[in-house]
């Protein structure tokens, strides 16, 4: 194998940036947006809780669309495009927000965007990407995504200290980085050229799904095991207030776990590459265990930020692994379905842990929630062995 084809092709380095540019414009908007509601808006708990909840299962639905869109055409540009455009066309609507139905419709439009773009925009990665190299470039996609997710928190904190809590000025400079993400992916990324045979087919039809062999299955199952054992990090932010962190710094906790896990994830997607993948997820949920505990242990900050550390170092360890995961699995002209399938799976199972966790929270209390988070880890390490053991009877 020649060193050229050991390189990780510029297109995932574009998609990575553009993912960076998206989730710094986003996260500017969503660290301040319940505060933004609550105080500005007057808008109650009850109704945040509402419109958080429409988004974001709004946003599952269309990921399953979008997928299968993608594969019926044979495109994934195109409609990654119309995702990331229509998240940016969202961004102004939140500045300029006057009541609670204003911001469900922005909501919604950002959200229909994301599951439009996320579906398709693995899907390429998966294409562009050399077999070889797959863990590498969904590591290095993961990172440079992550390391949005920390700058715009600490960018909005910094620019409500420098403009006296300006909701609206910070909103509009999220702006920005929106149309610059949409224009790098217009001009800088350049989709594979796919043949596609023949006529058309629906990809969500019977008889195409069955082309989706056990073992995509397998990991679907997998992905949404992980999801149950690891709730919202809301719940991170709520243990170190617990423990005394004052509210003004509590967005400090994610963007703790996020530098944890944009500084972990392209080691770790690169290392899949050469050893067992499913033992490394393994390892990832063993550090997620020992996260559980920290946090079940005590509030106090020591614990909390050891409980914050060890959470992003799984992420970093998992996340894209999972994604390189359903790439091998999947037949290339059913990739975007797959991705649309398995993003589904995972997030419903996110919801229900994230219900389940609020729930034992307000009824067991903090630590029997990480306890029980714990024990759905245990669940998943042995979903996984029993996968692993299928594959090799």
């Amino acid at each position: 194998m020649n060193k050229r084809s050991q390189r990780i092709p510029g297109s995932i380095w574009t998609l990575g940036f553009v993912s960076l540019l998206m989730d710094v414009s986003s996260e500017l908007i969503h660290s301040l947006l319940p505060v933004f509601m609550f105080t500005a808006l007057g808008v109650s708990a009850f109704a945040i809780g509402l419109i958080e909840g429409a988004a974001e299962a709004t946003a599952l639905i269309v990921k399953v669309f979008s997928g299968a869109i993608s594969d019926y055409w044979g495109r994934r540009k195109p409609l990654a495009l119309l995702g990331y455009g229509l998240g940016a066309a969202s961004k102004p609507l939140f500045a300029l927000a006057t009541s609670a139905g204003f911001v469900l419709a922005a909501r919604l439009m950002d959200r229909v965007g994301k599951g439009i773009r996320g579906a398709p925009r693995d899907a390429l990665v998966a294409d562009i990407a050399p077999p070889e190299l797959r863990g590498a470039a969904f590591g290095l996609r993961q990172a440079l995504d992550t390391v949005g997710a920390f700058i715009g928190p600490l960018l909005a904190m910094a620019l409500m200290l420098l403009w006296a809590n300006d909701f609206r000025a910070v909103f509009w400079v999220a702006v920005i980085p929106a149309v610059l993400a949409v224009a790098l992916l217009f001009f800088g990324v350049q989709e594979p050229e796919r043949s596609v045979g023949g006529q058309r087919v629906n990809p969500i039809r019977r008889e195409n799904l069955r082309r989706l062999s056990g073992s995509y299955w397998a990991v679907a199952g997998i992905g949404a095991a992980f999801a149950l054992a690891r709730f919202s990090e809301a719940f991170l932010v709520l243990r170190a207030e617990q423990g005394g962190l004052p509210l003004a710094y509590t967005p400090l906790v994610l963007i703790g776990m996020n530098a944890v896990y944009a500084a972990s994830a392209y080691p770790f997607g690169k290392l899949s590459d050469s050893v067992s993948r499913p033992r490394l997820l393994a390892c990832g949920l063993a550090v997620l265990i020992a996260a559980d505990a920290a946090l079940a242990y005590s509030n106090h900050w020591s614990w909390v930020w050891a409980g914050i550390t060890l959470w992003g170092l799984h992420m970093g360890m998992t996340q894209g692994l999972l994604a390189a995961m359903v790439a091998d699995a999947a037949p290339a002209d059913l990739r975007g379905t797959a991705y649309g399938f398995f993003n589904l799976v995972s997030g419903i199972a996110m919801l229900v842990a994230s219900a389940l966790a609020g729930l034992l929270w307000d009824a067991l209390g903090a630590s029997f929630t990480f306890i029980a988070g714990a024990a759905f880890c245990v669940l998943a390490l042995a979903a996984l062995w029993c996968s692993a053991s299928r594959e090799t009877v």
